[in-house]
């Protein structure tokens, strides 16, 4: 079909090859380099590859410096979390200028209060667990360039022996609906299409109907309102959003005419996700290359 907003074609089907634009590293919450997302997406067969860690742009120049001599192409982008009334919201934010003051100033906010509670949410779980804030700083394999959050503190509940995996640590005492959690201080998600918009970058949903992730999900009035504000594309093509949901938020797509992208959610050994499980269409890619500010990485 083709969308008449951006004139960009995309199928009803997951696509088979093209480019998984939805991973983690050791920046955020991932357990791996950028270096070694960048060989796996090649030993993948993947056409390309989008960093995407939390809150930060900290790992671009490392996954630059490893996707050029590859000749792998690298997309550059950011997952924001961000909160639209009673829901949480992750935005992938991909292709803008980093140098952009909103953005910066975005950033180190959510970064600081991200500190904060983590913090906190340890010191609630010392009471009933064997951890502290010394063992979470372990589990950070980048230092101050960290964006420092939940997985972390599963991964220092694991390395004591209160968990064998981080999926069964985030089942148990990091989950939401735990007695230790405190949510995620966010901006809104008007102001995160906003601030991406002021940057010259391309805004995507990510995983928008995972029912996992809030027991309300965004109703199409509220992906409409964002829309409006400049949101440019929905990612559909996730492990969480289940089928009838997939099927709607195609129709959404088209209907608003915005991009639809996939992605694996790629976090190493912190998640079962495998690289290059969910993909996006070459042609989705060229447009937000298109829109964005900024140029591709890693072509020969």
């Amino acid at each position: 079909m083709t969308l008449s907003r951006n004139a960009v074609s995309w199928h009803d089907e997951p696509p088979r090859t093209g480019w998984d634009l939805h991973c983690h590293t050791a920046f955020s919450d991932g357990t791996e380099t950028p270096a070694t997302m960048v060989r796996r997406a090649v030993d993948a067969g993947l056409e390309g590859v989008a960093i995407t860690d939390h809150d930060t742009s900290s790992g671009w120049v490392p996954a630059e410096r490893a996707a050029r001599p590859e000749g792998l192409p690298l997309l550059r982008g950011t997952e924001v979390t961000a909160q639209f009334g009673r829901v949480s919201v992750h935005m992938l934010a991909y292709q803008y200028d980093p140098g952009s003051a909103h953005i910066r100033r975005m950033f180190a906010k959510t970064r600081e209060e991200r500190l904060v509670r983590a913090k906190e949410m340890v010191r609630r779980l010392s009471r009933d667990y064997p951890i502290n804030w010394e063992l979470v700083l372990g589990q950070i394999r980048e230092g101050g360039l960290t964006t420092v959050g939940r997985p972390h503190i599963a991964d220092a509940l694991v390395g004591v022996g209160a968990y064998r995996t981080r999926s069964e640590a985030f089942a148990g005492a990091v989950s939401a609906r735990s007695p230790y959690y405190i949510p995620t201080p966010s901006p809104s998600a008007l102001e995160v299409v906003e601030a991406v918009r002021e940057a010259g970058g391309v805004s995507v949903i990510a995983h928008p109907a995972d029912p996992s992730r809030n027991r309300v999900l965004l109703s199409d009035d509220q992906i409409a309102a964002l829309v409006e504000d400049g949101l440019d594309g929905l990612e559909v093509w996730h492990r969480g959003n289940p089928e009838d949901q997939r099927l709607r938020l195609l129709d959404l797509a088209r209907r608003q005419g915005l991009l639809v992208t996939g992605g694996s959610d790629w976090h190493g050994a912190g998640k079962p996700n495998r690289l290059g499980e969910n993909l996006t269409e070459s042609c989705v890619v060229d447009e937000i290359v298109r829109r964005g500010s900024i140029g591709l990485v890693g072509v020969r």
